[in-house]
């Protein structure tokens, strides 16, 4: 193994090592904002659809199960332990995730720094990954629509991220292979361009969540709990894109910089992804 391979792995190493940190960081950022802003949108859903079903069980139309009256896990401890886990995890896999797709954009989106390339793959992470999706399947509160379909939304929203991730990397590599025959930005229009026309088509063919949310389900609660999630996965992927920017400007400044403190023009010179 060369000199130049071994500390390009040992600085993709550390990329991710970073990276994993930084969606540590942003996840209990998001946990706060989801405990604070969504959190009360989830126990107002949940008391209207235990209101609603209260007549039934009173007029005896449907008589409680063993497992609707034993609650494994209470909601005291899904609103706090349960989702700071989840989001925490969360955050972990997919700074990972980007801190790699980091280490491979380096140097091979035009001449971007540290910061700004973080910030780049932060921003198609987040539009890719749920944003879009978010526009054809929005989310939804527990206890809200009809339970025998939650299999189907959830395979539709998992493959709505498939599509949109497929065609953000389609689009990547054509904007590339466009490049020199239309300049950097004319081909990032038209890459972009055929980005939103293939999931505007995807979105007109894929089915609808007809049965997703009840006609009887209060609107004004229905998108405070939409915004709520919205918000968290901006301040999720914000934070990290600022927080892992930082991060691994540090770890890919030149060792001369780091002593003196200068900011050089070309750090991305140094990129690691550029020596594979």
């Amino acid at each position: 193994m060369s000199t130049s391979t071994s500390t390009s792995t040992s600085t993709v190493r550390t990329l991710l090592v970073r990276g994993m940190l930084a969606g540590v960081v942003a996840g209990l950022l998001a946990f706060a904002l989801a405990y604070v802003v969504g959190e009360p949108s989830i126990d107002s859903s949940i008391a209207l659809e235990e209101s609603q079903s209260a007549p039934a069980h009173e007029h005896g139309d449907a008589a409680p199960t063993p497992a609707e009256e034993e609650e494994l896990v209470t909601r005291p401890v899904q609103s706090t332990f349960g989702l700071a886990t989840g989001v925490l995890v969360y955050g972990v896999a997919l700074g990972g995730i980007a801190a790699l797709a980091f280490a491979l954009c380096l140097g091979r989106v035009g001449r971007l720094r540290p910061r700004a390339t973080a910030a780049l793959v932060a921003g198609a992470a987040f539009t890719t990954v749920y944003l879009v999706p978010f526009l054809k399947y929005p989310a939804t509160p527990p206890a809200v629509g009809n339970p025998d379909t939650i299999g189907k939304r959830t395979t539709l929203f998992f493959l709505m991220i498939v599509l949109s991730v497929l065609i953000a990397v389609v689009a990547v590599i054509a904007g590339r292979r466009l490049a020199p025959k239309l300049g950097n930005w004319n081909a990032t229009v038209a890459a972009g361009g055929g980005y939103v026309v293939v999931m505007a088509v995807a979105c007109l063919l894929l089915p609808a969540n007809t049965d997703a949310v009840k006609e009887t389900f209060p609107a004004a609660l229905l998108w405070e709990f939409r915004l709520a999630s919205l918000a968290v996965q901006a301040l999720l992927w914000t934070a990290f894109g600022l927080i892992f920017g930082a991060l691994a400007e540090r770890v890919l400044r030149p060792p001369d910089t780091r002593v003196t403190g200068r900011d050089p023009e070309a750090v991305t010179g140094a990129s690691p992804a550029r020596t594979g």
